[in-house]
């Protein structure tokens, strides 16, 4: 640990520079990323003096392939990226965890009552409780630590705000009471553990792993306990493409239905084969009963089961290409993900508003501009928000004043693939 003010003054002299090029990757964000630092060790200073403190970093995720298969017990690619929550923490002896975020209110949790309760439902109370909860249930210490946590992921744009401060909290109790000998995947369940018991969001687990493990990650999640995870070795910025998202402002009121039919559906395919999710159901087996199950279940819920099966497949065929350096072939497996995911999966606009399809504006508008050069796809959940896109570096300013001239201005964001997951940067 070190003081504080002397961390400050450390920070101001650079010495920490090539410390923020290894995380951020990005070498124009050297700057923004040490005033970021010096503020949040300021604030910290602000609100509970000068001390001896340690910084944890949690970055934000993107899905590249595996749409909406994780719930299903399915494949997924995912990387964590270089927007990030970061925490400057001390320990303390009174048995509280005290938290400041930037622009809320303090909050402490008492570790000596860890009980879910209604009224923190929906808000990060609940998940700090919850993260803590999960750790003192399978044996790891836990203690009080005061911390002011800043974050520049991204809220509602498919990037996992949630995850990142999940993955945080967890990670700080790592780092001050375990010596950071808790093991990414179990800090990535204990996050999802957070958010379905107390924060009351039924999610899948793919976000916290991205956050948590870090770098381009393959999980298969056919074993819900014990899932495999396998971090893809590959330097993806050797293949001189940027992940760019791309918020396409459309609005996620009264999308509820349409999210949660996705599941629904998929699990009525299961149910007909007498199972509980389309993993365990066997592909031949569903091809030879799609008449039969069309006329049960209707056509969408065969479609979004196809879509299940052969994305499944996909993941591995991108995982496979990513590490034998076929980038060329990779973006064509993502681009084949993004169209199944709008022609079968269908949650590319809602079907209750086919006037406002501003998902499908931002992937046709893209085609335009990238040709065969770069791809783009739905993000996350879908039906609103952002879509993703693959873009070689020298044409990524076209790209961005084209898509914020649609948009609005800031509507692009240009990211980075970031190589660690929940981490103690100092």
């Amino acid at each position: 640990m070190k003081e504080t003010s002397v961390l400050i003054e450390e920070f101001e002299k650079g010495i920490y520079r090539d410390l923020l090029r290894d995380i951020y990757v990005d070498e124009e964000l050297l700057d923004s990323q040490t005033k970021r630092y010096i503020k949040a060790l300021k604030e910290y200073e602000d609100r509970f003096g000068t001390e001896n403190v340690e910084i944890y970093s949690a970055p934000g995720r993107s899905e590249v392939g595996g749409n909406h298969t994780d719930h299903q017990y399915g494949k997924v690619l995912a990387t964590s990226i270089n927007l990030d929550a970061i925490a400057v923490a001390s320990k303390t002896e009174d048995g509280r965890i005290t938290v400041v975020s930037d622009g809320y209110d303090l909050m402490e949790v008492d570790l000596d009552d860890l009980l879910a309760r209604e009224e923190e439902k929906e808000t990060s109370m609940a998940l700090i409780r919850g993260v803590a909860d999960r750790l003192r249930q399978k044996g790891y210490r836990i203690g009080g630590f005061r911390a002011y946590i800043t974050s520049d992921v991204l809220i509602g744009a498919g990037l996992s705000s949630s995850a990142a401060y999940e993955t945080l909290i967890g990670t700080i109790l790592s780092g001050l009471y375990n010596q950071m000998d808790i093991d990414p995947v179990f800090l990535a369940q204990a996050g999802q553990y957070a958010e379905n018991e107390y924060f009351g969001k039924p999610c899948g687990l793919m976000d916290q792993m991205a956050s948590s493990v870090g770098g381009m990650i393959y999980i298969d999640f056919e074993n819900p306990e014990k899932p495999e995870v396998k971090q893809v070795k590959v330097d993806f910025e050797s293949f001189g493409h940027s992940l760019c998202i791309v918020d396409t402002k459309g609005s996620h009121v009264d999308l509820t239905e349409d999210y949660a039919m996705i599941p629904s559906e998929m699990k009525q395919v299961a149910r007909y084969f007498e199972e509980d999710v389309l993993r365990k159901v066997d592909k031949t087996d569903f091809y030879l009963n799609i008449p039969a199950i069309r006329e049960i279940l209707g056509d969408r819920a065969v479609l979004r089961a196809m879509h299940l099966f052969e994305e499944n497949k996909r993941v591995g065929q991108e995982v496979e290409a990513l590490e034998k350096r076929r980038f060329d072939l990779f973006k064509k497996l993502v681009k084949d993900s993004g169209d199944s995911s709008f022609k079968y999966l269908q949650n590319v606009y809602s079907s209750h508003e086919v006037n406002h399809q501003s998902v499908s504006i931002g992937l046709a508008v893209s085609d335009v501009i990238l040709g065969d050069k770069g791809v783009s796809r739905v993000h996350g959940g879908g039906f609103a928000g952002t879509i993703q896109a693959f873009v070689p570096n020298e044409i990524v300013p076209l790209y961005q004043k084209t898509m914020d001239s649609v948009f609005g201005e800031g509507a692009c964001h240009i990211l980075k693939v970031r190589k660690y997951g929940g981490m103690k940067v100092l």
